[in-house]
C-alpha cells in the first residue's frame, strides 16, 4: 500500500485523516504487516489497505491512501 506520492505506507507512522483527525498505522495488510494486539488471523480477511488507530474515532479500515489519510511522521524507529 502506499500514499497518494508514492511512498510506502508503514506500521508506525502517523497520518492525518481528512475528518480532521489523527492516527496510527497499526496493520498495512497487502504487506501482511500487523502491530502488537492486531493479530493478522483477525483482520487478514480484509485482504488489502490499511488499518489505522485513532483516539477520536478508534480503529478505521481504509482499503486505499486515496480514501482519507496522508502521511505526517514517520514512525520513530523507520527515521533513517
Amino acid at each position: 500500500m502506499q500514499y497518494v506520492d508514492g511512498e510506502s505506507v508503514l506500521l508506525g507512522d502517523k497520518v492525518y485523516l481528512d475528518s480532521g483527525m489523527t492516527g496510527v498505522v497499526v496493520a498495512v495488510i497487502d504487506a501482511g504487516e500487523y502491530s502488537a494486539g492486531y493479530r493478522e488471523e483477525e483482520w487478514s480477511y480484509l485482504s488489502v489497505g490499511a488499518l489505522v488507530e485513532s483516539t477520536e474515532a478508534g480503529l478505521i479500515h481504509y482499503p486505499d491512501s486515496s480514501s482519507g489519510f496522508t502521511l505526517l511522521k514517520r514512525a520513530a524507529d523507520r527515521v533513517s
